[in-house]
């Protein structure tokens, strides 16, 4: 008999964000899209700032945005261990544009005092809670 569910766990820094049966779960790892369901093979992998789309056991979706982290899959159990996670729904979009825009006039500026690789990390930050707030929005 096949698997339907699989466990998910989703934490934070701060809280447990998730936890429950789901049937699938899309996430961004560190060489690209990943969609786990039951039955995946066992895999740990770190994780880029981006969603993740959790279809739950009643087939209803909930979004929430990651910062990184790590993503760690066994036969029954799925554990996401977040830098920073926060649901769609609790998203600043302002504050992200904000990011967004500081980020990309910081690497236009002009000067040897930049710190391109931090830039570049925080408009990854701001444009995947940009990605996140928009694929919520559809959703509605």
């Amino acid at each position: 008999m096949a698997l339907l569910t699989v466990n998910l766990s989703v934490v934070s820094a701060e809280e447990n964000l998730f936890s429950g049966s789901i049937k699938s779960l899309q996430i961004t790892g560190s060489e690209g899209e990943l969609g786990i369901m039951p039955g995946h093979a066992p895999l740990l992998t770190s994780l880029k700032p981006g969603m993740a789309r959790i279809v739950k056991s009643d087939d209803t979706e909930e979004v929430i945005y990651l910062s990184g982290g790590m993503l760690e899959v066994q036969p029954n159990n799925v554990t996401v261990l977040a830098d920073v996670a926060t649901r769609a729904d609790d998203l600043d979009e302002q504050a992200a544009l904000e990011a967004k825009q500081r980020a990309e006039e910081n690497i236009q500026a002009a000067g040897s005092d930049v710190d391109y690789a931090e830039v570049a990390a925080e408009l990854a930050r701001a444009v995947a809670q940009l990605r996140v707030i928009q694929s919520a929005k559809k959703k509605v």
